[in-house]
C-alpha cells in the first residue's frame, strides 16, 4: 500500500510492478495522478491512522509506505506497528516527523542543533521568543515542502509569520528556531540503512531562488556536493549515531544537513521516506544505486543486497521549474546551447493552466535533470539560468 497519490509515486509504482507486487494507493483525492497507475485505489485520508489501519487489515496488505509524501509517514509507521509489518519504530518516526520533538531529542543527545521553542498560539510564541537570538525561522512542526516557512529579523514580523506557519500545520503548532547561516550550500538528499546500518549516504548542494515568493523553497540541487569530504564524513557519522539511538531499521531517509558559519555540522531534518523533487530518481541516474526498488523491498521485508556507496558518473543537477508570478502558462523555452546537457525535462503543466508564484514545493511546475562533465560548467548553468524561459498568456 502506498499512501498518497502525487506524481512522485509513479516510479515507486513502476518498481513495485517490476518486482511483481499488486499496488494499492489511497488518499482523499481521487483525481491524483498516481491512482491512474496503481492496481487499486481507496478514498481514505492518509492522516487518519485508524481508518488506514482498518483498510490495510481488510485488504491484508504485505507492506506499506509513504514515499516522498510527508503527511503519511507517521500513519505508515502506525500501520506497520499495529499489523506487525516491516518498518521503523513508531515512536521514533513520530520524533523525526515532529520538528519540535526532533530538536529536543537532538539537544538531549548532544547533537549540534539550533535553539528552538514551539508554541500553539501567538501569545505563547511572543513570551518564549525572548529566549532566542534573532534572526529566526518560523515554520510548522509537522509540514514539508517549505510550506509556511519564513525568516523574521524583528519581533514585529512574528504575528504574520506565526499565522502563516500555523495555517500549514495539522496540529496548529509552530516551531521557532535560530537561523543557522550556512557555510557553503546546505544539503538535501537521500540515504539508506539496512538493519540500522547506514549503507548509502549522499549529500547535495541545495540552491534557492532568493527572488522567489518563498526564498526558502529549494529551486535547484546538484550532485556531488561541494561540501568538504571531512565534513561529509562527520555528518555521516552523526546520522549513523542518530539512527542507532532511534533504533531505526531498514529504510530510505530524506536528510537535510548543513555546515554553519559557526563551524558546526548540523542535521536539520531526517524523515524516513524518499525525498520529494525526484531525489532518489536522480541518484539512480548519477550512481546506479536504486533506492526506490530497495524501499519497496524494505516495505515487504525482502532481502536487499544491492545498496552500497557508489561514485557519481559526472556532475548532475536538477532545476525546479517555477514561476515568479501568478499567471496562465503558455510555453517553456529552453535555449539550444544547453540542450546537450539535458537528460530529461518533466513539465507538469499544459498551455492554459493557471500557475502560482513559488511559495512552496506544491507550486513547482516540473523538473529538468542535467548532466555536465565539470563542476564549473554545472555552476555556470545554474547561476545564469538565462537558458530557461517561462512564457505566459496575457
Amino acid at each position: 500500500m502506498l499512501l498518497g497519490g502525487l506524481r512522485y509515486l509513479l516510479p515507486v509504482i513502476n518498481a513495485a510492478h517490476k518486482l511483481g507486487y499488486h499496488v494499492i494507493t489511497c488518499d482523499y483525492i481521487p483525481e491524483n495522478i498516481a491512482h491512474k497507475y496503481s492496481d487499486e485505489y481507496h478514498n481514505v485520508s492518509i492522516t487518519d491512522k485508524e481508518k488506514v489501519t482498518e483498510l490495510a487489515r481488510r485488504l491484508k496488505i504485505d507492506g506499506i509506505m509513504s514515499f516522498a509524501v510527508d503527511p503519511g509517514v507517521v500513519t505508515a509507521a502506525y500501520v506497520q506497528q499495529e499489523m506487525s509489518l516491516p518498518g521503523n519504530p513508531y515512536d521514533s518516526v513520530c520524533i523525526l516527523q515532529n520538528k519540535a520533538r526532533f530538536r529536543k531529542f537532538l539537544k538531549v543527545n548532544g547533537f549540534n542543533t539550533p535553539d528552538a521553542i514551539d508554541a500553539h498560539d501567538l501569545q505563547e510564541a511572543l513570551e518564549k521568543i525572548a529566549d532566542l537570538k534573532l534572526p529566526v525561522i518560523v515554520k510548522p512542526v509537522d509540514s514539508a515542502g517549505s510550506k509556511g516557512v519564513s525568516r523574521i529579523d524583528s519581533l514585529e514580523e512574528l504575528p504574520a509569520a506565526f499565522i502563516n506557519a500555523q495555517e500549514h500545520s495539522l496540529t496548529k503548532t509552530v516551531i521557532i528556531e535560530e537561523f543557522i547561516e550556512t557555510d557553503g550550500y546546505s544539503s538535501d538528499s537521500d540515504c539508506f540503512s539496512i538493519d540500522g546500518k547506514l549503507l548509502f549516504t549522499s549529500f547535495s548542494s541545495q540552491r534557492f531562488d532568493f527572488a522567489a515568493a518563498n526564498p526558502y523553497t529549494p529551486a535547484a540541487y546538484s550532485w556531488p556536493s561541494t561540501m568538504r569530504p571531512d565534513r561529509q564524513k562527520e555528518l555521516e557519522s552523526e546520522i549513523q549515531r542518530l539512527l542507532r539511538l532511534l533504533n531505526m531499521r531498514t529504510s530510505v531517509y530524506n536528510v537535510e544537513t548543513r555546515i554553519g558559519k559557526d563551524g558546526k555540522a548540523y542535521i536539520m531534518e531526517i524523515s524516513p521516506r524518499g525525498g520529494g523533487n525526484r531525489i532518489s530518481e536522480i541518484l539512480k541516474l548519477a550512481t546506479g544505486v536504486d533506492l526506490i526498488s530497495a524501499s519497496v523491498k524494505a516495505a515487504v521485508g525482502e532481502t536487499i543486497t544491492d545498496i552500497a556507496p557508489w561514485p557519481y558518473s559526472g556532475y548532475w543537477a536538477e532545476v525546479i521549474i517555477h514561476s515568479g508570478k501568478n499567471g496562465i502558462f503558455k510555453s517553456l523555452d529552453i535555449d539550444k546551447s544547453i540542450k546537450d546537457n539535458i537528460v530529461e525535462t518533466d513539465l507538469w503543466v499544459r498551455p492554459g493552466d493557471k500557475i502560482q508564484m513559488f511559495n512552496g514545493a506544491n507550486d513547482s511546475l516540473g523538473t529538468i535533470i542535467m548532466k555536465f562533465d565539470s563542476q564549473k560548467k554545472l555552476e555556470q548553468a545554474i547561476a545564469q539560468r538565462d537558458w530557461l524561459n517561462l512564457n505566459y498568456y496575457e
